[in-house]
């Protein structure tokens, strides 16, 4: 049977539209609504970094704009519907899939105890049972409660006092939870005390929770490879990965296909019948310009990314200024199913200050194109609590 070859169009709106980025999203950006939004996309990352939004607020608010921050944290610390822990990095998590991380908790408690002696300072093993006691002892805890006798100056996150480890220790091992937030600070507290019993008393094989990760990444991306999938949760590994994809494919549960990249080649990807019919289906995509955060889900694989849209990103935080291309934190700018270019703007006090946009080669900033971005600066500007928008005198870098 010959392998279907996918043009590059119709896989980037599969993509998009799995990612909730094709078309408009109804709903409240809250409650039940925020659980669904959540569910579809698996993870939103949290990262610290504040110049206009936080990048879980702007990644939930890119698809949502009824979204509020304060909505997100409220499923961790008071619903309890999802949970914090690592998918490629810090993200809340859909608690349903909660079960599924316990091969994750496993894992990574295997990997800390081999490598964080090398890594960390001495004597963090020796703090795990002192600190859980405090924990259960005293309720939500944060770093700055435990530890008080320890040296707590630190010269990166590779040297964390003692006690401090210790507790992320329990946490990534699935000894604690993060029960809420103060800022953005994490408080953890016993696992029992924050995640609903029916979640922590599901038991799956090892099998069934790759065989869970694997296909619920492959519902989110459409289409890939088994390393992209596997890299989606990071819970199975490259080798389970590959195994599972020759077991459903040699079951029919899916498919191969040659997916069309924005170069012309082609590229074999995993998917299912039911994604290659849905995709034809597609409607056009929505015009709307949006900023996206750099953390976004359907940018998080910056090499599927470039793959797929033609668009190199990099983040420049850790550049130095003089040697940085664009800006410290510069936002991909996506319109209907093409990246057009990238933002560097930040929140000022009140006012969105737009330093510069350069748009992407081939694209034309004509009168429509320019109104629909400065539209979504004045959307974006209730999520940034700004009432001004601040335009560089030469913002349009063409």
């Amino acid at each position: 049977m010959a392998v279907p070859v996918i043009d590059n169009r119709t896989a980037r709106r599969l993509f998009l539209d799995r990612h909730l980025l094709l078309r408009p999203q109804s709903g409240t950006g809250k409650g039940r609504d925020l659980d669904q939004l959540l569910h579809k996309l698996g993870f939103v990352q949290i990262d610290s970094v504040n110049t206009l939004a936080r990048a879980h607020d702007l990644i939930l608010w890119s698809r949502q704009t009824r979204f509020r921050p304060s909505a997100l944290m409220d499923l961790v610390a008071q619903t309890r519907t999802g949970f914090e822990h690592w998918t490629h990095d810090a993200a809340i998590i859909p608690m349903e899939f909660y079960p599924i991380w316990r091969l994750k908790f496993a894992r990574d408690e295997a990997r800390m105890r081999a490598r964080w002696p090398a890594w960390r300072r001495e004597g963090w093993d020796g703090e795990i049972e002192t600190v859980l006691r405090h924990v259960a002892d005293n309720g939500p805890t944060s770093s700055r409660d435990v530890g008080t006798d320890e040296q707590k100056g630190s010269s990166g996150w590779w040297d964390w006092h003692p006690s401090k480890t210790a507790l992320e220790f329990l946490w990534r091992s699935g000894q604690l939870a993060v029960s809420h937030r103060q800022g953005f600070r994490k408080f953890f507290d016993l696992t029992e005390r924050v995640i609903p019993r029916d979640y922590r008393t599901t038991h799956l094989t090892d099998a069934e929770i790759v065989d869970q990760g694997m296909s619920g990444a492959l519902d989110r991306l459409g289409f890939g490879t088994s390393g992209e999938l596997a890299a989606f949760f990071e819970i199975a590994t490259r080798e389970e990965a590959k195994a599972w994809c020759k077991q459903a494919l040699g079951s029919g549960r899916i498919i191969e296909a040659d997916i069309t990249m924005a170069d012309g080649t082609l590229r074999r990807c995993f998917t299912t019948s039911e994604a290659l019919d849905y995709a034809a289906s597609l409607p056009e995509p929505s015009s709307r310009i949006r900023v996206l955060s750099p953390f976004d889900p359907a940018l998080r694989d910056r090499t599927r990314a470039e793959r797929l849209f033609g668009f190199h990103y990099r983040i420049e935080i850790f550049v130095p200024e003089a040697k940085r291309q664009y800006g410290y934190y510069v936002f991909p700018v996506l319109q209907g199913d093409r990246l057009i270019g990238r933002l560097d703007a930040k929140r000022d006090g009140k006012t969105l200050a737009v330093r510069a946009f350069w748009p992407e080669a081939g694209v034309k900033m004509g009168k429509a194109r320019i109104a629909g971005l400065v539209a979504e600066l004045g959307r974006l500007s209730h999520l940034a609590a700004t009432d001004t928008i601040e335009l560089a005198k030469i913002w349009l870098k063409v």
